[in-house]
């Protein structure tokens, strides 16, 4: 049977599918006409509905490709909140995941971000909630069911996030631990040969 592959970005909390790593996920790979779709949803500040059009994204793949007679094979990438929304959808359809200096008690950290907000990127006004809060310790996993499932890569200086979280949480997973390094995982580019030899 022949096979469709899927490659899905799932990019932060206010961020949008404009990052600078889904950009350069897709230059790589039209730089290297590498066979796969690449997909960037574009996700809500609200977690049940971002986490809704990531399950219905990944859905219509799979229906997709069994209409072509084809198998599907998703492969994911989740930086920051993309980690934690990623780890949900993993788990739930078996699916690789690639972490990128991931959030993994975002419930925590986005009590700061109460009250109104603006996304960066697409310069959108949204009030985060308690709700939102509560939707996103609903949607938590812990433990991962399968760790050979996930890939962690991680910087020491993420000045945002404490990269220790990560390493704990997914401490049976293969691990990819960098000194120094940022937020926004510096020299990105130059692991994604080994992501995409990991995830397909």
């Amino acid at each position: 049977m022949s096979v469709s592959r899927y490659l899905f970005y799932i990019h932060g909390f206010n961020s949008s599918p404009k990052s600078a790593k889904a950009c350069l996920i897709a230059d790589y790979l039209q730089d290297y006409a590498f066979p796969v779709d690449f997909l960037v949803p574009e996700l809500s500040y609200c977690p049940e509905n971002a986490i809704s059009t990531l399950d219905a994204a990944v859905m219509e793949c799979i229906s997709t490709s069994e209409q072509k007679g084809e198998e599907p094979v998703i492969g994911l990438i989740g930086s920051s909140m993309g980690g934690f929304y990623g780890t949900w959808i993993a788990e739930k359809y078996c699916l690789p995941l690639v972490l990128v200096n991931p959030a993994v008690r975002p419930y925590r950290l986005l009590k700061d971000y109460l009250g109104i907000n603006k996304n960066i990127y697409t310069g959108e006004e949204y009030n985060f909630t308690e709700a939102n809060i509560k939707q996103l310790q609903q949607l938590d996993i812990d433990p991962v069911t399968l760790p050979e499932r996930y890939l962690l890569l991680s910087q020491k200086g993420d000045e945002v996030l404490d990269y220790k979280e990560g390493v704990e949480k997914y401490s049976k997973s293969r691990q990819i631990i960098q000194p120094a390094g940022s937020h926004g995982f510096d020299g990105f580019e130059t692991q994604l040969p080994g992501i995409l030899a990991f995830l397909f």
